[in-house]
């Protein structure tokens, strides 16, 4: 399988590429990111194990099968002189890949990035093992380019790491108020119980300042590259993990696609307006007992049910009569598609979870 995917996210010039280069530890060598205090990074950078320093061109990554990202091609010509590949004869790259991305600036409108910023993130996003979102104590601000990103990673919050980064600039008392304000700003756009892990510390080479934390800046650098090396380690575990997430997700949508459906069918008569009657439906799903349904006729727990609002954006895209009853969806010689799923959920994922558990060969 491809080496894990670690992934920086975040606002301009808040340390990103200042921190692969300190990870790494490339600062004064032929090798490090180019950093400064405007915006530096224009291109997402994937920086790779290779035996001596290259720089590899976007469209020459995109046409190599063997790098796994010709994919991108899609995003077109534009994007491709937008994406370059750095490899470097470091330890750590012969087990993970990083990658940096542009910064966001709130001011600049997508389109003025001549490529689909928000799809190339989604790509990568994806296929991120860990995803280090940046912060800069002096740039806490969300604006809709933000907001956008933390949608795009709605369901991956398990794999999503906080960077309060460039901490040792501040005193101890500013640090805490910044500290709350960084969780004010997310709270709304985080909507789990269990918020993301937050490193607090400053990524770089330099001394940290005086009179500041010095010894839980360190602490919480050893703490993320334990955090590091355990996402390596676990790879195939948290794959297998969060695949088997997604198909739970996925049966819970089928199931409620099912039952909307069905409602539409039983609502219907001959004389019946259909758009009327499945409007009634979509804007009072509980008068019907669309939710309430599943949660009686499955083990589906009412906490992992999507949002209501959700499926009104969902069926005014995809119409109701374009879809089949599940109990249709089924054959002689390949089963039924929820079966499917739900062997996959219950006996298959967890079966090959354990064997990797005890050390065989999946």
């Amino acid at each position: 399988t491809s080496k894990p995917m670690v992934l920086f996210l975040g606002p301009w010039s808040v340390g990103k590429s200042s921190m692969i280069n300190y990870l790494l530890g490339l600062d004064d060598t032929p090798y490090q990111l180019y950093t400064g205090a405007e915006p530096t990074t224009s291109e997402f950078t994937v920086i790779m194990h290779g035996p001596k320093l290259k720089t590899i061109e976007g469209i020459v990554m995109a046409a190599d099968s063997a790098r796994s990202f010709s994919p991108l091609e899609k995003f077109g010509q534009n994007f491709l002189e937008k994406l370059i590949g750095i490899e470097v004869p470091h330890k750590l790259l012969e087990r993970v890949t990083f990658v940096d991305t542009p910064g966001i600036i709130e001011n600049r409108k997508q389109q003025e990035r001549g490529y689909p910023f928000n799809d190339v993130c989604q790509w990568f996003i994806d296929r991120a093992d860990l995803i280090f979102v940046v912060f800069d104590p002096t740039k806490l601000d969300v604006g809709l380019e933000l907001e956008m990103l933390f949608r795009q990673l709605k369901g991956r919050e398990s794999q999503i790491r906080i960077i309060l980064n460039k901490a040792d600039s501040l005193a101890t008392q500013e640090l805490m108020r910044v500290y709350g304000a960084l969780f004010w700003s997310l709270a709304p756009l985080i909507n789990v119980t269990e918020p993301p892990r937050v490193y607090v510390s400053s990524f770089w080479p330099q001394e940290y300042h005086p009179d500041t934390h010095k010894d839980l800046f360190l602490k919480e650098e050893i703490s993320l590259l334990e955090d590091l090396n355990q996402v390596i380690e676990n790879r195939m575990e948290n794959k297998i993990a969060f695949i088997r997430q997604h198909a739970i997700r996925v049966r819970i949508h089928a199931l409620l696609v099912d039952r909307y459906l069905q409602t539409y069918k039983d609502k219907m008569t001959f004389f019946s307006d259909g758009e009327l009657v499945f409007r009634d439906i979509v804007e009072d799903p509980d008068k019907f007992f669309i939710f309430k349904s599943i949660l009686a006729k499955t083990n589906v727990s009412k906490f992992d049910l999507p949002n209501r609002e959700a499926y009104k954006d969902f069926f005014g895209i995809n119409p109701i009569t374009s879809f089949k009853l599940l109990s249709q969806q089924c054959s002689y010689m390949g089963g039924c598609f929820l079966e499917k799923i739900e062997k996959a959920i219950t006996r298959e994922l967890p079966d090959l979870l354990g064997s990797i558990g005890l050390g065989k060969k999946p």
